[in-house]
């Protein structure tokens, strides 16, 4: 068994943009290119092997007839538990919340859904919304939302490129226009939109709020920034600790050499730069875009090259 290219499942929603396009070579029809969906199980939009002897093969699929490429305790009966995305920003995102597992269990059938953000891209001012700027009750909650006041009430955060944030189930978030990012998450859809600025959805009427299912599961204490850690250099390259949870665990290495050491099941996003992914049994060329599932059990595999890269591991 050896890495292999995935490709992507595309979402076009309201807000997307052009860059997934145009920096990162993503192919679709659609006009807007709201999220590319890099690693993914969920029905809701599946990555396609796009390399190697299952190529055209559904990722699902090939986990079904090969849980051990996830790892030796996991098997065909498990749900492949993270999703990988690039998000593209273009406007703002609507004001939402995450259920957790139990929640999303009994109302939606689904996992609930902890993600972390990494930002690759931000324009000149721009912002995301990161929970409240001071506790609400649940009643003053439900006010804010229904005399369209909510705006006054979240705490906006100015981005920069490499900045990092970890949403927990129950934090009220919403990426803003200007941002590309790659988001790491459980292997969840269940979103609860609390406000989408009176916008109307391609059917030309206002998008589906969720107030009642947000009233349950949002935390309106304020959310504490997350704390992440110092890189640091070694041998070929510098290593960035983007995040770690019972869920996932993301690192960002930028190569000027080579990465050793990849051992177990990892998903590597590149997001600058080119290479290749070598192993014993073969190597692929890597470049801004590609997107690589390296199974569980593969030897002797490293990156070479001068690029920078997402690994996520569970």
């Amino acid at each position: 068994m050896r890495p292999f290219l995935l490709k992507p499942a595309i979402k076009d929603y309201i807000w997307g943009g052009t860059k997934l396009r145009e920096e990162f070579g993503r192919k679709s029809s659609k006009e807007r290119l709201a999220e590319s969906w890099e690693l993914s199980c969920h029905p809701d939009g599946e990555s396609i092997i796009a390399s190697g002897e299952y190529m055209g093969m559904k990722l699902s699929e090939f986990i079904r007839l090969h849980p051990e490429a996830v790892g030796r305790d996991f098997s065909s009966d498990d749900k492949f538990p993270i999703l990988v995305k690039l998000i593209d920003a273009k406007d703002d995102l609507s004001i939402q919340v995450h259920p957790d597992n139990e929640y999303a269990a009994v109302h939606e059938n689904d996992s609930g859904k902890t993600e972390m953000w990494y930002i690759i891209e931000a324009d000149e001012g721009a912002e995301l919304v990161y929970g409240f700027r001071e506790e609400l009750t649940k009643e003053q909650f439900r006010n804010a939302v229904e005399n369209n006041t909510i705006m006054d009430k979240v705490k906006r955060v100015a981005v920069k490129a490499g900045d990092v944030f970890l949403i927990q189930p129950g934090t009220l978030h919403a990426i803003g226009k200007g941002i590309l990012l790659a988001e790491i998450q459980q292997s969840s859809n269940v979103t609860y939109r609390v406000y989408d600025y009176g916008r109307l959805g391609t059917d030309g009427k206002p998008r589906e709020l969720h107030i009642e299912k947000a009233l349950d599961v949002t935390n309106t204490q304020p959310s504490e920034p997350y704390q992440g850690f110092e890189p640091f250099s070694t041998h070929g390259h510098i290593v960035h600790h983007l995040a770690k949870c019972q869920y996932f665990h993301v690192i960002k290495f930028d190569i000027f050499s080579e990465l050793h050491g990849i051992n177990g099941f990892a998903h590597a996003l590149f997001i600058g730069g080119n290479g290749c992914v070598e192993c014993d049994e073969g190597c692929i060329q890597v470049s801004k875009g590609s997107s690589v599932f390296i199974p569980h059990g593969v030897k002797n595999c490293k990156i070479t090259g001068k690029c920078s890269v997402i690994i996520t591991t569970v």
